[in-house]
This record gives C-alpha cells, structure tokens and sequence, in this order.
C-alpha cells in the first residue's frame, strides 16, 4: 500500500517531526491529521482527482496490477502489486511527476504539489491485503467525508467496474 500527499497536507513542524521517525504511532498520527483536510486541499477538485486516477490507469496491467484505490482531498492511497522488472520507486516517481504537471496546469498554480517522499506497505498475507483494501476504500467515510465507500467518487470502491476479487493478486485469491 502507498501513501503519499500533497506538499501542504500537513502542518510544517509536523512534517518536520514525522522527517526524522517512521515508526507506527507517528504514522497514525499523520494519518488522522490527513483526514482533518489541511492545507488547499486541491485534490477534492474533480478535474484534478480525475488526473491522478487516470494516471494510475494509464500503466495498470503494464508495469504494475492496480487493486484498490482512493483520492482523499489532500492525500492518496493506492494499492499495487508490481509487475517484474519495475520497481515501486520508479512507478511512484513517474506517478508524482506526471501529475504534479498536470496538475499544476489545470489548477493555474507554479510550486511544489506533492511531498518529497512516500510511505509504502509491503502486503504480507491475505488478512493484511484485506485490510488494507478496508482502509483504503473506507478512508472517506472515516474521514466523515461520505456515509458509504462508494459513495466517494474517486475511490475503487465507487468504480465497480473495476472487480477487485478479479484482480486480486492469484497467491491472494
């Protein structure tokens, strides 16, 4: 599973701290104040949304398996599994990059659009994948954003088109 945010998602000085640890209660932490929608949080603009989610798209089933998804208002998950020959920090890398453009085109807006780094789960067992498919498509009723997951237009769990059980890794199945 991948975390990553935009640049202004969180209060400096808590992105300072969270800088020099990565241990699981700092990660929670950020993870809360994630759900609280600081900063511009440009991503709830369906114009910008739709550039993330389509360049997710764009090499699923090519470099990477896309299994679930959401764009949260100032931060995104998305869970992978990576094709042979790719590697995540790549995939992320062009990921960032293409969207920071296309972004920063549709919203008229020079500077930085997303956060240096990211924060990346390895998916051990069948629970851990269900689990972590859980957090992804309920974030925004956690963050009281909708009632229902599918209610979030730019998660997978409202593109049900897209079977999660069919592209569920086969080890997974």
């Amino acid at each position: 599973m991948i975390t990553y945010r935009l640049a202004d998602a969180l209060p400096r000085h808590v992105a300072s701290e969270l800088s020099h640890s990565d241990d699981a209660k700092n990660r929670k932490r950020a993870e809360a104040l994630l759900d609280v929608g600081y900063g511009s949080c440009i991503l709830r603009r369906p114009q910008v949304a739709r550039v993330v989610v389509e360049n997710w798209h764009h090499f699923d089933a090519e470099r990477y398996r896309l299994l679930s998804w959401v764009v949260m208002p100032n931060h995104v998950h998305v869970l992978i599994e990576v094709i042979a020959g790719f590697s995540l920090s790549r995939i992320v890398h062009g990921w960032k990059s293409f969207t920071a453009k296309e972004i920063a085109r549709h919203i008229r807006a020079p500077g930085t659009v997303w956060q240096e780094d990211y924060w990346d789960r390895a998916i051990r067992s069948e629970e851990h994948l269900a689990s972590a498919v859980a957090y992804i498509i309920n974030n925004p009723v956690t963050a009281g954003l909708v009632d229902a997951p599918e209610r979030w237009p730019w998660s997978s769990a409202a593109n049900t088109h897209l079977s999660r059980s069919s592209r569920m890794p086969k080890a997974m199945r």
